[in-house]
């Protein structure tokens, strides 16, 4: 798919400017010219922005961003961390982590560095963003997402957590490692964990003091989710029972004990005498994303992005201009 382009370009233009190419163009970067790379390159697009390549997305989908996010400020519960009181309510919690980044630093200077790791990170957080995400924590190059709330049912939200970890991932293990193998840089992948909490096993809550402080959940299934991330495969991702049982579509789900060929890996968390045993799952993202409406599949199955332009869903809005044209314009069926 080519939505990330945009970002990929970024990251080989901080590529072509690192100090490592000094020998190659004869060019001598000072301090001052990397600094200014730095916030020429950071600043390429602002921070209401999508890159043009990934708006294609966002319109297919017909997606209004919203860029007033604060982090530990979920807009459906922000209001816990003024009153002081509780509210039970389901949430989706996605953990993706970044791995193999610190192989970078074998071979750029700090500076290529962070202008590489903000470019992943940006097309993440908006990829979130055209899925209705809630970006509640950045851990190093590492996210934390919530995905659904007051104003959207269970299935919906699972669903468009499952479809932005599917886009997201298809951009690291193809784009992304086939740009940095091409520089000589292996091991850099993600691995995503996902669970989902119902009402009655998700306590939000103000957690901290004053302003040092964040709305967040106390659930076993936030809890999970982290470290479901931990047990995924290269590129993987990992959900947990209840996330399996809002998409009911088995071939997509195998229990992680598969993979691995050890049965203690089956049980992501078990309280026997309770007798609650809660089931592991690798999630084919590859399938799913395979299945969706915005997505076609090119000559060689390989997925592209099914453009769709908003106006030509509304022919009222056409039939003017193309009542002008006739015989191009035709009423019948």
């Amino acid at each position: 798919m080519e939505i990330y382009k945009d970002y990929l370009n970024l990251i080989k233009d901080a590529v072509k400017k690192d100090s490592s190419s000094q020998s190659e163009s004869k060019h001598f970067f000072s301090k001052a010219d990397r600094i200014n790379d730095l916030i020429t390159l950071n600043s390429r697009y602002s921070d209401y922005q999508i890159a043009p390549s990934l708006s294609k997305l966002a319109g297919t989908l017909h997606k209004d961003l919203d860029f007033n996010q604060k982090l530990g400020l979920h807009p459906s519960f922000k209001q816990l961390k003024s009153n002081g009181k509780t509210e039970e309510h389901y949430i989706v919690s996605v953990f993706i982590d970044i791995k193999g980044s610190t192989n970078l630093f074998k071979r750029f200077d700090k500076e290529t560095i962070h202008v590489i790791v903000e470019a992943i990170l940006k097309a993440g957080i908006h990829t979130a963003l055209i899925f209705n995400g809630y970006v509640h924590r950045l851990q190093g190059d590492g996210m934390f997402l919530y995905f659904g709330g007051k104003e959207i049912d269970k299935k919906s939200a699972v669903n468009q957590a499952l479809q932005m970890v599917s886009v997201y991932s298809y951009f690291i293990q193809n784009d992304l490692k086939e740009y940095f193998k091409s520089k000589g840089i292996e091991g850099i992948f993600v691995r995503s964990g996902i669970d989902l909490g119902k009402d009655e096993d998700v306590l939000w809550a103000k957690s901290g003091i004053g302003e040092i402080s964040e709305v967040t959940t106390c659930s076993l299934h936030t809890s999970l989710a982290s470290k479901m991330q931990s047990h995924a495969k290269s590129n993987g991702v990992v959900v947990g029972d209840f996330v399996v049982d809002e998409i009911e579509i088995e071939e997509l789900f195998n229990p992680v004990c598969k993979r691995t060929r050890n049965d203690n890996d089956r049980y992501i968390f078990q309280i026997p005498e309770k007798q609650f045993r809660y089931t592991q799952y690798d999630f084919d993202w590859e399938k799913f994303l395979k299945r969706q409406r915005f997505i076609a599949l090119d000559r060689f199955g390989l997925p592209v992005l099914k453009f769709q332009d908003k106006t030509l869903e509304h022919k009222e809005l056409l039939e003017p201009i193309a009542r002008e044209s006739k015989p191009y314009f035709s009423n019948e069926k």
